[in-house]
C-alpha cells in the first residue's frame, strides 16, 4: 500500500475507462474521441489526478518504432495535462495490453499491468481494469497469459503493421459481434464476478473503494457499511465516470446540452 496522500481543498481524483477508440468505425470513433477530450478539458481546472482504467483503444500494439495512427486529439490532450503537472495513470485493458513504453516516454503516464492500491485522505482504493479477475472465464484467462507473454508479443511484432493491425482489428470485430449486448445486462450482485472478487479481497484486507472498468455497465454497489464496488461504465453508451472529492466517490454521467443556443457541459449524478 502506498503512503496516504492528501488531496488539496477543491481538488478531485477522476476515474474513467473503456473508450474503445477505433471501434466500430473511424467516424463514430472520432465523435467519441472528441467527447472524451472535451470531458478532460472540462476537469483540468480541479483535477489532482486522473485514472484511465483500461481499454482506451479497441486495439493497440506498439512496434519498436511504430504505433497505430490516429487518436491525436486524445494523445495531445493527455500530453497537455501531464505537461501542466496533472498526474495521469493508465491501467492496461484487455484490448490495449500491448504497450511497451510509449505512454511513459512520450506522455509521462505510468502504465500498470495489474490492479494497484492507492490511499488518499485516509481512504483506501483498489483499482484495476478487471479482466481475468473473479471466478470462471477460464478460456479468457488462458488466452490472457498468452497475450501477456513477451515471446508471443515479439512473434506478433514480426508481422508487418499492415497485416498485424488489420488481423487484430478483424478479430476484435468478430469478438464484439459474438458478445453483442451482454455487457448491458446486470447479472445480480451474487453473479457479478467483479463483485465476487472484491468481496474476496475485502475478506483479507479492508478497502473503502474497489474501482474497475471492463464491465461497461455503470454500477455502484455497497459491499459493506464501509466499502463500495464501483464499475465505471463506458464511453460508448453511458459516458460515465467517478470522482473522489476527498470524502466520497460518486458515479456520474457526463453529457452536453444545448442551453440558449449554445452547447453546455452538464455533469450529473
Amino acid at each position: 500500500m502506498a503512503q496516504s496522500q492528501h488531496i488539496s481543498p477543491g481538488k478531485k481524483i477522476y476515474f474513467l475507462s473503456d473508450f474503445h477508440l477505433g471501434a466500430p468505425d473511424y467516424d463514430s470513433s472520432l465523435i467519441r474521441e472528441k467527447k472524451v477530450v472535451k470531458f478532460l478539458d472540462s476537469i483540468k481546472h480541479d483535477a489532482a489526478e486522473i485514472f484511465i482504467v483500461g481499454d482506451i483503444f479497441d486495439f493497440w500494439y506498439e512496434y519498436k518504432e511504430v504505433v497505430p495512427k490516429g487518436y491525436v486529439r486524445l494523445l495531445g490532450k493527455l500530453a497537455e495535462l501531464t505537461d501542466n503537472g496533472i498526474a495521469v495513470h493508465f491501467f492496461l485493458g484487455n484490448h490495449d495490453m500491448w504497450m511497451s513504453g510509449y505512454f511513459e516516454r512520450e506522455l509521462h503516464i505510468p502504465v500498470y499491468t495489474e490492479p494497484k492500491t492507492f490511499e488518499w485522505n485516509g481512504k483506501k482504493f483498489y483499482i484495476g481494469h478487471g479482466d481475468g479477475l473473479g471466478p470462471g472465464d477460464h478460456g479468457y484467462k488462458f488466452i490472457k497469459k498468452i497475450f501477456r507473454n513477451r515471446f508471443c508479443q515479439w512473434l506478433f511484432g514480426q508481422l508487418h503493421p499492415t497485416w498485424g493491425i488489420g488481423l487484430a482489428n478483424y478479430f476484435s470485430r468478430k469478438s464484439r459481434a459474438k458478445t453483442g449486448n451482454a455487457d448491458a445486462v446486470f447479472l445480480g450482485e451474487e453473479n457479478e464476478w467483479l463483485v465476487i472478487y472484491s468481496r474476496e479481497v475485502l475478506a483479507k484486507e479492508h478497502y473503502d473503494y474497489f474501482i474497475f472498468g471492463h464491465r461497461h455497465l455503470p454500477l455502484d454497489i455497497n459491499l459493506s457499511h464501509h466499502s463500495k464496488y464501483i464499475n465505471l461504465g463506458d464511453w460508448i453508451n453511458y459516458f460515465t465516470y467517478a470522482e473522489f472529492d476527498g470524502n466520497d466517490v460518486k458515479l456520474k454521467e457526463w453529457k452536453e446540452e444545448i442551453v440558449d443556443g449554445e452547447w453546455s457541459i452538464v455533469n450529473g449524478e
